[in-house]
């Protein structure tokens, strides 16, 4: 085929590849779920994901009846997309082609660039969606600071294993420069990887990454409140699916629309806590005594806006609510107070357990006998990429692209937060 790859750059895919996988950083320590091609072609590209099971359990001795005591259990999941399709697309002329370090540079950088994107993507959803939020009054700068991450997840019944924090360049080498301390003591792996490389490594039970670039935070002054009777209808239901369009579909219940008294100058991504409503163990459903922080996810009208994760208090007694009472109404007296989290501006920190967030993997079906080479390879998590060529005998022009297709996902903003500094 006139349109067919050379040996020389058959070799520089298969390295270009080898780089790419290597920079896939933050995308390596979500899950990841592949997907059926055709499967996902005829539901648009949508998938219904589970979030984990929580049951309840009764006292129950030998001998003794449980009848009228079996639970219905409810699977709760939520819709993952392919929605990022990211290619880097570039010409060369047969002049250009000479110099075979060039061709070997523009590779590289469009490996860089797709690489980007995907952990920028891990990176995004974990910001905007992760709803465990601790800050700290004073720069990054020690243990505790991370410890806080630790004990939040702790309380709430987040899995001890598998968990990532993410942190910009400034705050992750502030806690660096701790271990660097004079008054800490050399010679031991720790501190000298700090001094040397600004090298964190492990701490409080997370693998910890530097990150380039970083999410932004504004502040947030407003003071508006909630109403929490209950006849305010501000308990959420959780349900797997609804009939109330007229046929059965899928609900998502990580989101919640509620009333306050004024959305004006909130923002997306504003983080808060609510007076009374207190944070419980996933598990046990008993309170940890601090409150429920909670992400605002869009400000719908002038007094309602989408919030996450919803409130269920388990008020109602159902069967579902019970299983995913997520917090303690420890006051329903009337109006509550909104205290926002982010009272300055702030680099946005990551961190989370890995099932927290799914990385979805697609695939373009390139017809490789229609004129343009095609090659195409796969990462280790399934990440797939086409490399095409095609050239233009007019204008002597090569034509290259790269692509991707993926899906990122946060199943269980509760498995997954946000830490800022100087609040």
């Amino acid at each position: 085929m006139s349109n067919a790859f050379s040996k020389e750059e058959r070799v520089a895919f298969e390295d270009l590849l080898e780089g790419f996988n290597d920079a896939l950083i933050l995308s390596r320590n979500v899950s990841v779920y592949n997907t059926d091609s055709a499967m996902m072609e005829r539901a648009r590209d949508t998938i219904w994901r589970p979030m984990p099971y929580i049951a309840q359990s009764i006292n129950a001795t030998a001998g003794s009846s449980i009848a009228g005591s079996y639970q219905d259990m409810t699977q709760l999941s939520v819709p993952a997309t392919l929605g990022y399709s990211k290619a880097v697309p570039w010409t060369m002329t047969t002049l250009e082609l000479r110099d075979a370090l060039q061709e070997g540079r523009l590779g590289t950088a469009a490996r860089q660039k797709l690489a980007s994107d995907i952990n920028q993507a891990v990176l995004d959803v974990a910001a905007n969606q992760g709803t465990l939020v601790v800050t700290t009054t004073t720069p990054a700068g020690s243990y505790d600071d991370v410890a806080l991450c630790d004990t939040i997840m702790n309380e709430q019944g987040v899995p001890d294993f598998d968990r990532f924090l993410a942190l910009s360049s400034r705050d992750y080498n502030g806690l660096a420069g701790n271990l660097a301390a004079v008054t800490r003591s050399f010679g031991n792996a720790k501190s000298d990887s700090a001094y040397e490389r600004s090298q964190v490594g492990m701490v409080a039970g997370f693998d910890t990454y530097k990150l380039d670039t970083a999410k932004r935070i504004t502040a947030q002054g407003a003071t508006p409140t909630i109403d929490t009777t209950s006849a305010a209808n501000v308990e959420y239901v959780p349900q797997a699916t609804s009939t109330a369009v007229g046929g059965e579909i899928n609900v998502d219940n990580r989101y919640q629309q509620v009333t306050v008294s004024s959305t004006a100058g909130l923002a997306a991504g504003d983080a808060f806590e609510i007076a009374g409503v207190e944070a419980v163990h996933h598990i046990t459903k008993q309170s940890t005594g601090q409150l429920k922080t909670f992400r605002v996810l869009s400000v719908d009208s002038g007094t309602t806006m989408t919030i996450s994760p919803a409130i269920i208090s388990g008020g109602g007694g159902t069967d579902a609510e019970l299983q995913y009472k997520n917090v303690e109404l420890a006051s329903t007296s009337g109006t509550a107070a909104i205290n926002f989290l982010n009272t300055t501006a702030a680099n946005v920190n990551c961190f989370w357990q890995r099932d927290a967030l799914e990385l979805l993997p697609g695939r373009f079906a390139v017809p490789s006998d229609a004129g343009t080479a095609v090659m195409r390879a796969t990462t280790d998590q399934g990440v797939e990429l086409v490399m095409q060529k095609f050239y233009d005998i007019d204008s002597m022009t090569i034509k290259y692209r790269l692509d991707t297709l993926f899906g990122v996902v946060c199943k269980q903003p509760e498995m997954a937060g946000i830490l800022l500094f100087d609040q």
